[in-house]
């Protein structure tokens, strides 16, 4: 698995009496999607509660803590978090609720926003203050600000001025409100209950959890409302107006295999690029193994494709935390080797083909070559389902620095010898743009192409310094 953090996951229900503890059963399900902190906030048509805590949803909400029974209402929004923009500390744990002049609201955000800096500094400099260092507030001091208030949508308004992916649940005491940005970078999704209530979820997967059905994604440049009326919509930005620019790294990593995302199953795609991968890369080899668990589908494709039998070379501990968050390296390699138990059986004296989903800086997966080796593997080829991650992400993706990125500033070949490994092939990226149903222009591609569907100017520039700097900050602090 690489060395990467995810962004969130949202969750949202309006009209259910059972919609709090449904909430909790899906931040479960998108527990994947964040493991840092978690959060639901709920209303009863008057009021908003809210509560946060760090650590994994069943830490913040434990059973005999009796939180959930205090929160229960009809309405209610939830998140699970990874730290893209802003610390990792409570303060910056989602929802996020505050009170306006129009009453209170909550707000949990999926994605990042690349023009935050510069409004923060904008709104400090007026004397505005900050509970938190995350982008998401910004979203708030925007909807509060009267010229904006006196629009004759506000929200839709506001949701203007941002630039960035944004995938969004806003509660009121009366509504809940979802959103998308224009790009639709990140995935959002409506479902129904067999009662009747409204969800919406940043993957289906989560619909599953509860026994929704899954009705239509949120559209990019829409915004959905959920009040005593049903559901309606509206467009901020008219539908045509900007080209999609989805992000295939969902597909690739972050969404789980039974999700439908940007219209298709994510363990179907894997499948086609394991596909993929086998026909750009062959090799003669005994055994076909994957990284478990995003490579796992991909790892069928390929042992599909090439007739190499597949098989469980790596057997993957759920009672470990990801590896990435260790704060040395050292310590991500005891991680790995906690977390992937080799089957020494399936491995020794054979040709293995090792199936993975990215290499990031490749640290870890150069500790996982070294484990197979050291388990009496004659050879050892690894292909990667995604292109050389050659550039740093804006968009919600925790990718490192361009100079951490090991494909940035070395080929293919050099990274194989770094390895040490006897061949390495990734996907192309028509390759990988050709297991995808939508045209390839409809994908974000950034990190491996370079190009970046909002441009990379001089004000994201100074926003991604800042980031920096107050992570480095706030990583001192804490």
């Amino acid at each position: 698995m690489p060395e990467i953090k995810e962004e969130c996951g949202i969750f949202g229900i309006y009209g259910d009496p059972d919609a709090v503890e449904k909430t909790y059963f899906g931040l479960h399900s998108l527990q994947h999607r964040g493991q840092e902190s978690a959060g639901i906030a709920s209303s009863d048509g008057d009021t908003i509660q809210c509560h946060t805590g760090m650590g994994q949803v069943a830490r913040v909400f434990r059973k005999d803590s009796g939180i959930l029974e205090r929160l229960r209402n009809p309405f209610a929004i939830g998140h699970v978090r990874y730290s893209t923009t802003g610390s990792s500390t409570l303060v910056n744990a989602q929802p996020f609720m505050c009170e306006f002049s129009h009453g209170p609201v909550a707000l949990a955000h999926n994605g990042n926003l690349i023009n935050a800096a510069l409004f923060r500094d904008e709104y400090e400099a007026h004397g505005a203050i900050f509970k938190t260092t995350n982008d998401t507030e910004i979203i708030v001091h925007l909807l509060a600000k009267p010229s904006h208030q006196n629009k004759p949508d506000p929200l839709g308004h506001v949701l203007n001025h941002l630039q960035g992916a944004f995938s969004l649940l806003f509660l009121f005491p009366d509504r809940l409100e979802a959103a998308r940005d224009p790009y639709g970078f990140r995935p959002l999704s409506i479902g129904r209950t067999e009662t009747g209530a409204y969800v919406v979820a940043s993957e289906t997967c989560a619909f599953d959890a509860i026994g929704a059905a899954y009705l239509r994604d949120i559209a990019p440049g829409e915004i959905v409302t959920f009040d005593r009326r049903g559901m309606r919509s509206r467009f901020f930005v008219p539908p045509g107006t900007v080209k999609p620019a989805h992000c295939v790294f969902e597909h690739v990593y972050f969404s789980k295999q039974s999700s439908l995302v940007f219209g298709e199953n994510v363990h179907s795609v894997r499948v086609r690029c394991g596909r993929r991968l086998a026909v750009e890369h062959p090799v003669e080899a005994d055994v076909v193994i994957p990284v478990p668990d995003s490579g796992t589908s991909a790892a069928i494709g390929y042992s599909r494709e090439s007739g190499i039998p597949f098989d469980m070379g790596f057997v993957r501990s759920h009672y470990v935390g990801r590896t990435f968050l260790s704060p040395s390296q050292s310590l991500r390699d005891l991680g790995v080797k906690m977390k992937l138990t080799l089957v020494r059986e399936v491995i020794r004296d054979k040709r293995v083909i090792v199936i993975d989903d990215s290499i990031v800086r490749g640290t870890t997966t150069k500790g996982k070559v070294h484990s197979l080796r050291e388990a009496g593997a004659r050879e050892v080829h690894l292909r990667i389902a995604c292109p050389p991650i050659v550039s740093p992400c804006f968009y919600g993706v925790d990718f490192p620095t361009k100079e951490e990125l090991i494909a940035s500033s070395r080929t293919v070949e050099e990274i194989r010898r770094y390895l040490q490994v006897d061949s390495l092939g990734y996907i192309s990226l028509p390759g990988l743009l050709s297991c995808m149903s939508l045209p390839p222009d409809h994908y974000c591609t950034a990190c491996w192409s370079e190009k970046y569907p909002v441009p990379v100017s001089t004000m994201i520039g100074k926003f991604m310094m800042e980031r920096h700097q107050k992570l480095l900050f706030n990583s001192v602090e804490s």
